[in-house]
């Protein structure tokens, strides 16, 4: 009697896999086309460096290969003192791993470098290979090697590094597939490699000129010299990105405020769908007013996100953005700030928060903090309708002064952080700047699969770390302007009885109008948000703020543009903020002893706190998610505070003094 012998199991191993090299070979591209949309964006705990982490599986002789991808920061070599080098170097060792995954070293290392710029790339090869780890050498950009009339030996540079390499183009997919299996059969290198700087040279030319061979003279050269010198140029070049990021800047406004408007309107609907189906009471408030609206003010930011980060990945694709840092840098640089952050900075002028997440591209820590800080101080959209507000007030009928005292606003902004930078740099982030060190990369055709997928990335990396805790928040503040609930007075119950005893229904309709105003007067002051106001206004009294206008102040530091919401209903019992009648009211509003609550000097004084002021929830939030911790939110929005404190107590004495 025999049994049957079952079939055997498939058998499961699991490899991790490192992706290593330098800055802007197109590693990242490579990553996505192995990985697809199956990536995630994790930091090295304890650090703000990240990494692209994909699981992948795949299957060779009844064996299951589960394989994670870990695509490391693009770094020059293993030994510099820059955080991405030690991540590297941590991850290497097996002594560092991304947030959810295991300490080790990798199974494999998958080595990528620019097949058109080979000998420079070397340095990080030859550190690899003193790894002894199994190693695949990846040399990409094959396409763009071939039109400069760059051939690659692979025989003869496999041969002289002593492992697999593989010649590839992640942009047109050539090879992507051998790749995979390479370094699923990795071995360790049967050759060694210098360790020292000279001798590190010295085998990489050794090496190019052995297996490298310029078949032919193009013209691609000359171009790419001329295009340089008009981008790099010291003039020229700064004139060339203001254009480019001024087009940038035009497309984002252009086209965020369609999708911008539907998500303003989408979530609108869900609020009054929400207000229909609920019985009126604390739940429908708490839903409508708090949930809904704390993720619609924070969704509505997605579109000028995922616009901004798109473009900049597509410019970034075509080798511009390395010019451009290139020749920002040396404007920069007398204020404590690389040309890495010159698109950040630049980038807050439409939202502090994609600014602020550009900075990841900073290499230098303390440059990158810096950035961080002083990003809130460029004039964002959310201060708009602030400005909109008191220059109209300041300049009634004169657009040309109120353009020009806009664009101070905006100087003046700028100015401030720039200011901040340099005494940051000179005190709690003191140091010796690091010279700017890049490669110019080759100009060439960006990969949109790529741009597509930072896209995606960056746009839930936004969601989900800003998302949850301002939701929260919002409720929060919802909460303390919604309680304790005051009682109608007297006086508001005398004006609704005369409306119910007139049959003139304009007169009724007003006297309506002005019981729900005083309502809603009574019931902002008697909320906890209100009684705050009022506990601290005496700190505001210099400003010339009353206990209204220090209720505006309080309820934007959720949101900067919430002042005028707020001073509208306080003022005009009436939100909308484009209806002229409410402008009107607000701007002849008067304090209780009959004098105009904006005066001269008043807002001069406002106008110069919201330039300065952090009044932004979500900024703040991420400020403490990128810089790695809340102590630097909140040395940025106390500085803030403080710098917007002064100069608005400056501001009102000047033009108190000369008589507003």
């Amino acid at each position: 009697m025999t049994s049957a012998t079952p079939a055997s199991s498939p058998i499961t191993r699991l490899r991790t896999i490192a992706v290593l090299g330098n800055p802007n070979v197109g590693k990242t591209t490579l990553f996505n086309r192995i990985a697809g949309i199956r990536a995630k964006t994790a930091n090295f705990p304890g650090t703000t460096q990240e990494a692209r982490v994909a699981h992948i599986t795949r299957s060779e002789n009844n064996t299951t290969i589960e394989s994670v991808l870990i695509d490391l920061p693009g770094i020059y070599s293993l030994s510099l003192d820059l955080s991405e080098s030690r991540v590297c170097a941590q991850c290497l060792d097996g002594t560092a791993a991304p947030t959810g995954e295991q300490a080790h070293a990798p199974d494999a290392l998958l080595v990528v470098v620019d097949a058109t710029n080979l000998m420079r790339n070397l340095t990080i090869v030859a550190e690899s290979i003193d790894r002894r780890l199994p190693t695949v050498v990846a040399v990409n950009m094959i396409d763009a090697a071939r039109r400069r009339g760059i051939g690659i030996d692979r025989d003869s540079l496999s041969n002289m590094l002593g492992c697999e390499v593989v010649i590839c183009s992640a942009r047109t997919g050539e090879g992507v597939d051998e790749v995979l299996c390479a370094i699923h059969n990795a071995r360790v290198p049967d050759r060694s490699a210098p360790t020292d700087q000279s001798g590190i040279e010295r085998w990489s030319q050794d090496v190019y000129l052995n297996a490298c061979a310029p078949l032919e003279s193009l013209d691609d050269d000359k171009l790419t010299d001329r295009l340089d010198r008009a981008f790099t140029h010291p003039i020229l070049g700064v004139c060339s990105f203001a254009v480019v990021m001024t087009g940038l800047f035009y497309v984002i406004f252009k086209l965020a405020a369609y999708p911008m408007d539907w998500i303003d309107m989408w979530f609108g609907s869900i609020g009054a769908w929400f207000g229909t189906l609920l019985p009126e009471g604390a739940l429908r408030d708490l839903i409508t007013d708090g949930v809904i609206a704390g993720v619609g003010g924070t969704v509505i930011f997605l579109p000028q996100i995922c616009l901004l980060f798109f473009l900049l990945a597509l410019l970034e694709g075509t080798g511009y953005l390395a010019r451009a840092a290139f020749v920002i840098d040396r404007l920069l640089r007398p204020f404590g700030l690389s040309g890495h952050a010159f698109v950040p900075l630049l980038s807050s002028h439409a939202c502090a928060i994609p600014g602020i997440m550009a900075t990841r591209a900073i290499p230098d820590r303390r440059d990158r903090l810096a950035a961080i800080l002083v990003a809130p101080f460029m004039s964002c959209t959310a201060r708009i309708p602030v400005y909109v507000l008191l220059t109209g007030i300041l300049f009634p009928g004169q657009p040309s002064k109120q353009a020009l005292a806009f664009t101070g606003c905006y100087v003046l902004g700028a100015g401030g952080g720039l200011l901040s930078s340099l005494l940051a740099r000179r005190t709690i982030l003191r140091g010796k700047s690091r010279p700017m060190a890049l490669e110019l990369p080759s100009y060439r055709l960006p990969d949109l699969k790529s741009a597509l997928l930072l896209t995606l990335d960056r746009g839930l990396v936004f969601l989900k770390k800003a998302g949850t805790l301002i939701v929260a928040i919002s409720i929060v503040l919802w909460w303390l302007g919604s309680y304790p609930h005051v009682q109608p007075s007297q006086e508001v119950q005398d004006l609704r009885t005369q409306a119910l005893m007139i049959d003139d229904a304009e007169q009724a309709e007003a006297l309506e109008s002005q019981a729900d105003t005083l309502e809603t007067r009574q019931a902002a002051s008697g909320s906890f948000l209100g009684r705050i106001g009022s506990t601290v206004q005496p700190i505001f009294a210099p400003l010339g703020y009353n206990d209204q206008l220090t209720v505006g102040v309080l309820a934007s530091f959720a949101a900067r543009e919430v002042f005028v919401s707020t001073m509208a209903v306080q003022v005009a019992g009436n939100e909308d903020f484009e209806d002229e009648t409410v402008l009107e009211s607000i701007e002849n509003a008067q304090r209780a002893d009959g004098s105009p609550l904006f005066n001269a000097q008043t807002a001069w004084s406002l106008l110069v706190f919201y330039v300065f002021a952090s009044l932004c929830l979500p900024t703040t939030v991420v400020t403490a998610k990128e810089a790695g911790g809340w102590r630097w939110a909140f040395l940025q929005l106390g500085w803030m505070s403080v710098v917007a404190y002064g100069g608005a107590l400056i501001a009102y004495t000047i033009v108190a003094s000369v008589g507003g």
